[in-house]
């Protein structure tokens, strides 16, 4: 029997995780992490789910009941300085530069796994593991932790857990990993702990992201690659690499977005082949399951967290970087957003999109 500390948000997945743990036998204890300021100006809709919104003093009081039911001791967290200073400049940062961010995945890293567990630790509170709803597996093989894809391959969230380190992995619970959405929702449902028509928190953010980038609207140019004007924006930052809808503008053919420009408040639109990429590269590598790609080797990567990987060939690049190559296009690599390499059902090593074509 182990203490075991559970992240726990409320939901169908957080709430299971708590239950199965004492079920089990730990000693369980649930931790939620406040992150939002109550004067922190908001503009969206406050009912609406999200990981990030004013509905948290409202969540609160529904974790402390399911707590109860389970019986377990809740403790909240605050730790909105870090995760203001962390995550949302973060998020700023890259939607300024063009980029197009994955808070998620800095979260886990950096607060989740990271800030939450570090305050946990100073506030005196004893574990051995920390354990989430995320539908993954980590397996032991011999001296190094692997991050493995969950059963539920369409539940899958190893994409938003590759920067996670062998001293984090060494000590987290995934309990999710063996069971499908489905099986999970059904449990619940027999238990009492959710409304048979309970929505998952799909969102980052439950208002408007120009909320958090702290802008004004401003205007710049639509152009084409030859660099005619088609049209105007408020702000670049409004926009990502392979959109195409709410453009805004007309032509024969779809138009796409292919670049944007912050030096020059500028969005670039382009035709859908131009969007189509085959090699994709990426830095600041995170390695997971393997400390190295030493020779170029069959794999398969993902760019975005939804769809299956790809089949492609990974190599290391001279300067640190990886780089996939695959074997048929993808689409819309977006820089910011991350490459996740797998073999089978373990992730390798991912990093920060930084080129493609």
């Amino acid at each position: 029997m182990a203490d075991v500390l559970v992240g726990m948000s409320g939901g169908i997945d957080s709430t299971m995780v708590a239950w199965l743990l004492k079920q089990q036998g730990h000693n369980v204890k649930a931790v939620t992490m406040s992150i939002w300021k109550p004067d922190r100006p908001f503009h969206g809709n406050p009912e609406r789910d999200s990981c990030f919104g004013p509905s948290e003093k409202h969540d609160l009081g529904k974790i402390r009941a399911l707590c109860e039911k389970i019986g377990i001791e809740h403790i909240a967290l605050d730790i909105s300085d870090v995760y203001e200073n962390t995550i949302l400049k973060y998020f700023r940062d890259e939607y300024l530069s063009g980029h197009t961010p994955n808070p998620c995945v800095f979260c886990n890293q950096k607060i989740k796994f990271g800030a939450m567990i570090d305050e946990a630790e100073r506030a005196g509170i004893r574990f051995d593991y920390f354990a989430t709803g995320h539908y993954a597996r980590i397996e032991k093989q011999g001296g190094r932790y692997l991050l493995k894809r969950g059963k539920d391959l369409l539940k899958d969230q190893s994409y938003f857990l590759y920067r996670l380190s062998q001293q984090q992995l060494s000590r987290v619970l995934f309990p999710l990993g063996d069971y499908t959405k489905a099986e999970i929702r059904k449990m619940d449902a027999e238990l009492g702990f959710h409304p048979g028509t309970q929505t998952e928190s799909q969102d980052f953010y439950s208002g408007p992201y120009s909320d958090l980038l702290d802008v004004e609207p401003r205007e710049g140019n639509i152009v084409d690659t030859s660099g005619k004007v088609l049209g105007k924006h408020n702000g670049m930052w409004n926009y990502t690499i392979g959109q195409r809808k709410g453009l805004g503008v007309s032509a024969p053919h779809p138009l796409y977005v292919v670049a944007l420009n912050p030096e020059r408040n500028e969005v670039v639109v382009g035709t859908e082949d131009q969007v189509i990429h085959c090699i994709v590269t990426a830095s600041d590598v995170n390695w997971v399951s393997v400390d190295s790609i030493k020779e170029p080797m069959k794999a398969e990567a993902k760019i975005r967290s939804t769809g299956n990987p790809v089949p492609c060939t990974v190599s290391t690049l001279a300067d640190g970087r990886i780089c996939a190559s695959f074997d048929l296009p993808v689409k819309a690599a977006t820089r910011g957003q991350s490459l996740v390499v797998y073999s089978a059902d373990t992730v390798l090593c991912g990093g920060i999109i930084d080129s493609a074509n």
